[in-house]
């Protein structure tokens, strides 16, 4: 029922939803549930390609046995808001959406805890602890956001520190742009191969209209981002 806890049958019918390619929206009407807590409840636990019922309901028992163990960290969060509970909750939906997106978990966790912070960054360490994932883990995720520069780092004495540029949706955006052009650029040398005159050559040579054009709206996009951020950063 709603405001209850998620039960064992409500996570295998929620790996049946997903298996049968339903939206979190339809999972969650067909639970009676809110959206936002099935959304949570994939997050958390593998994320919509990993998420395996039995080994979600060990995750929440194992998590609830700690929590009547030790209380957990106290996390900062960013100032005005309304209290932490509030702020955890929103970085808990952050980052759900983004693993809606195609994000995995954790890459999702690490990239909200930095985003919301009130610097906008943290230490491998800081997000360790806030988290409560291995340095290891936090690396992987690290290296992920690095390589498509939504993060950067630098170091600070002998530990690296790792923050939200002010240009990072620009700089995924463009290179979102290079990838739609890299799309375009080798369906149309499959049309040429194939022939246009070919089933298959005209459905890479539509498909490489459709990137091509994707493409330039979005490079023209990122262009006008740039230019207004410009101007408001003079103004």
């Amino acid at each position: 029922m709603p405001g209850s806890r998620l039960t064992a049958e409500d996570r295998r019918r929620i790996a049946e939803g997903l298996a049968a390619g339903l939206t979190y929206a339809e999972i969650a009407r067909r639970l009676g549930r809110s959206r936002s807590t099935v959304t949570r409840e994939i997050a958390r636990n593998g994320g919509p390609h990993g998420y395996r019922p039995a080994r979600a309901q060990h995750a929440t028992n194992w998590r609830a046995r700690r929590r009547r163990r030790t209380p957990p960290p106290a996390v900062p969060h960013p100032a005005g808001s309304r209290d932490a509970r509030t702020a955890g909750e929103f970085e808990e939906q952050f980052a759900a959406m983004m693993v809606e997106t195609g994000m995995s978990p954790m890459t999702a966790r690490v990239f909200a805890a930095l985003i919301i912070s009130e610097s906008g960054s943290l230490t491998a360490a800081e997000l360790a602890q806030r988290l409560q994932v291995s340095p290891a883990t936090i690396s992987n995720a690290i290296r992920w956001l690095a390589g498509r520069r939504m993060v950067a780092g630098e170091r600070e004495a002998r530990r690296m520190r790792y923050y939200v540029d002010a240009d990072v949706w620009y700089h995924t955006w463009t290179a979102s742009a290079r990838s739609m052009a890299n799309w375009a650029d080798t369906t149309r040398r499959g049309a040429e191969l194939f022939g246009t005159d070919t089933p298959t050559g005209d459905r890479l040579r539509i498909t490489s209209q459709f990137f091509e054009l994707l493409g330039h709206d979005m490079g023209q996009a990122a262009a006008h981002w740039r230019q207004a951020l410009s101007l408001r950063r003079r103004g």
